[in-house]
């Protein structure tokens, strides 16, 4: 069992000079190159980020967190990915994924049995959202679960989810009930990984690499309890509205986080080297062009960043933040993908060697437009949301 030894009312400044101290310390950029080089992560990351506190931060303290801190969270995000989406990924697993869901969406037995290993860094959720012909239209899944006595049996398939190779448990949209009745019908069961019938098979991805790797998962007649259910019994056929709810507005923040942590770190080491470069007896540091291209880029980083802490502070305080998270969302991941690839022009061709760290920025970066909802979506959500007119 992990012993978790931290202040309680750390404030986000404080977390974050925690985390960059930890990053600093134990997180090389020669590593973040083996990480995405070999498909790996960290070393036991999550119960190391446990021990410093930081998984427990979207735990309240009667379950052995230290307080549901949603700012605190994401600036944990945003610094780990800074350095390796290999790390980032897993953090939000545990403390996001598994920590979030359960203390929004779970009954008191689930919360009792699953919130405690959050802050110990014991327990790592997959989403099993997507299918093959289930992208955006997640009220179009085909993926059933049928009761059969006192037992709940799932088949189907998920596409694209990130991580149930190392989950301990895949938070899994189904369709409950009949296929004519749309948002109705849908139900969210905790799937085991372990669990006989369920098979998980990696996908090559050009980003997002690591221990959390991208794979499709197959439930072949996997047989639960309706402990397993969400919520439990109550909230079977109720999956959508637990769907759409904070968790979702919290993952859409988490998204924009790990954007956010790309552009920063994709900007300071083109700042770091248009000072190094000479070209023309002088530092391109020193070129108009050069000049106005890097401030621009830390003005819309900038941006970012206040419109991330915006909508983080109205989940903090439970206020209805669908709009605004989708904004955060659209907004901090097309800017940081336009960012980074300013950032890589730059460096010119050492900005694309294979393995460099800037070309790793590029290829995580053009993944997050797409995940927790595309930028298309996102726009959709928020026309909906502001009731304009059709």
């Amino acid at each position: 069992m992990n012993q978790v030894s931290a202040p309680a009312d750390r404030s986000v400044s404080e977390i974050r000079k925690e985390v960059r101290a930890f990053v600093s310390r134990e997180m090389s950029r020669e590593q973040a190159r083996e990480w995405d080089a070999t498909e790996s992560s960290p070393n036991q990351i999550v119960p190391r980020l446990a021990q410093l506190g930081l998984t427990g931060l979207t735990v309240p303290r009667e379950y052995g967190g230290t307080g549901r801190n949603i700012p605190g969270a994401l600036a944990v995000i945003e610094e780990l990915s800074k350095r390796s989406l290999a790390a980032a990924v897993p953090y939000l697993m545990c403390a996001c994924y598994a920590g979030v869901n359960i203390l929004e969406c779970g009954n008191e037995e689930q919360k009792g049995y699953f919130l405690p290993k959050v802050p110990r860094g014991e327990v790592l959720f997959s989403f099993g959202l997507t299918e093959p012909e289930s992208g955006s239209d997640l009220a179009g899944i085909s993926t059933v679960a049928r009761r059969n006595g006192e037992r709940i049996v799932v088949s189907g398939r998920k596409q694209f989810i990130n991580g149930p190779n190392m989950a301990n448990y895949i938070y899994t949209l189904v369709r409950s009930g009949s296929p004519d009745q749309r948002y109705k019908n849908l139900s969210l069961l905790l799937i085991p990984t372990d669990e006989k019938g369920v098979r998980i098979e990696r996908v090559q991805s050009i980003g997002m690499r690591g221990g959390a790797a991208l794979c499709n998962v197959i439930f072949d007649e996997v047989q639960l309890s309706a402990r397993n259910i969400v919520g439990g019994e109550q909230m079977w056929d109720k999956g959508w509205q637990m769907l759409v709810g904070p968790g979702l507005d919290i993952e859409k923040l988490e998204v924009a986080a790990m954007a956010l942590g790309i552009a920063e770190a994709a900007l300071e080491d083109a700042w770091s080297y248009s000072e190094q470069r000479v070209q023309f007896g002088r530092s391109i540091s020193a070129f108009q062009s050069t000049r106005h291209l890097l401030v621009d880029v830390r003005t819309r980083i900038f941006a970012c960043r206040l419109m991330l802490e915006c909508a983080a502070e109205l989940a903090q305080n439970r206020q209805p933040c669908g709009v605004e998270s989708s904004m955060a969302k659209l907004f901090i991941c097309e800017e940081a993908k336009s960012a980074v690839l300013q950032c890589q022009s730059v460096l010119g061709a050492y900005g694309c060697i294979a393995g460099s760290d800037m070309e790793r920025y590029v290829r995580d970066i053009q993944i997050l437009p797409l995940v927790g909802g595309s930028s298309a979506i996102q726009r959709n959500n928020i026309a909906k949301q502001l009731r304009l007119r059709q």
